[in-house]
């Protein structure tokens, strides 16, 4: 008969990371996935957008439009005002705005992320209701 030796318990090792561990991280890769992705993807058309908008056709399309609200030639009910600005709107926003645009994306989406995930979180750990008992 073998000899019965104690058994030592072997801890859990230090690089295999805890089940919560790995929630946080996967739950900030998603944070990071969500702020990141659309800006990116934003900054990768924007060159595009700005050549586009910069071309003459795109101007002069710009400029009979502001002619058109000029002389009240929109239909609909509505009464519209001559826009102020002789460059197209998409132009400006890409051109003057856009890091702003970014900032309120990171910030906005943050705060929507962080709420999103608490009442996931909250709905996900919610003690199921208990029976009552019944009455006779």
């Amino acid at each position: 008969m073998p000899s019965e030796e104690p058994v030592e318990s072997v801890a859990p090792s230090a690089g295999v990371p805890r089940r919560a561990d790995r929630g946080l991280v996967l739950l900030l890769g998603a944070w990071l996935a969500f702020v990141s992705l659309p800006p990116v993807g934003l900054a990768m058309v924007r060159e595009r957008l700005l050549s586009w908008q910069s071309s003459p056709a795109a101007q002069a399309e710009w400029d009979r439009f502001r002619e058109a609200v000029r002389e009240g030639k929109g239909t609909g009910p509505v009464l519209r005002k001559v826009p102020k600005s002789a460059e197209p709107p998409l132009k400006v926003w890409l051109r003057d705005y856009f890091p702003l645009a970014v900032a309120a994306w990171v910030l906005f989406g943050s705060i929507v992320f962080l709420v999103t995930g608490m009442l996931a979180r909250g709905a996900l750990r919610a003690q199921p209701a208990t029976p009552t008992a019944k009455r006779a």
